[in-house]
């Protein structure tokens, strides 16, 4: 029942408006709180193995740029496809799986 009322697809709307675009401020905010995470902690501070590798390979900067932008891709091509529940059930596993974690690891680490 649950994945059928995720991956239902939906015409436009107020609400796909606002899931596109928080998905892409969620976005936004976590390259920005990677960024700072590893200037003050370093690169062992990236969780994802793929992302640390891509960083050590090519920097840290287009690294996140790419994935940043991929993603943000991603999900545009969602919101397109009229896939708006899915996309905010995204965004609210992105806020707690990546947002919330970073700025909790930065307000400890810089106090």
């Amino acid at each position: 029942m649950l994945t059928r009322w995720v991956f239902i697809r939906s015409a436009e709307s107020l609400f796909g408006d606002l899931a596109v675009l928080l998905f892409l401020c969620a976005q936004a905010g976590d390259g920005v709180l990677t960024y700072v995470g590893l200037a003050v902690f370093g690169l062992q501070a990236e969780a994802n193995p793929i992302l640390a590798s891509l960083m050590a390979a090519v920097g840290a900067g287009p690294a996140l740029a790419g994935v940043k932008l991929m993603a943000g891709s991603l999900g545009i091509a969602l919101h397109l496809f009229g896939a708006h529940r899915l996309l905010a059930v995204l965004t609210l596993f992105y806020f707690g799986a990546a947002l919330v974690p970073w700025t909790a690891l930065l307000w400890l680490g810089l106090r």
